[in-house]
């Protein structure tokens, strides 16, 4: 063997050990994108559900509202008359 020979296989051997590293950085990294979307997604569903239940809040207090003026209406009227 060479110089040139060991040289030749020191440096395939550190881009063999550089490919390693890049591959357990990518795959880190794809798993913590799939941590993040499935809290994403578990955020969005929340949203989703306090949206409905504050649609659903906001038309039981126009009832309220509605039924309030309504018995005001008339306890007014009977005052009045």
């Amino acid at each position: 063997m060479t110089i040139h020979d060991t040289n030749f296989k020191d440096i395939i051997q550190e881009y063999k050990d550089q490919i390693r590293i890049l591959k357990d950085e990518v795959s880190e990294l794809q798993s913590s994108c799939k941590s993040k979307d499935s809290a994403l997604k578990r955020t969005t569903q929340k949203l989703e559900n306090v949206t409905t239940d504050l649609a659903q809040s906001n038309e039981e207090l126009k009832k309220v509202e509605a039924t309030l003026k309504e018995k005001i209406t008339g306890i007014k009227s009977t005052i009045i008359k």
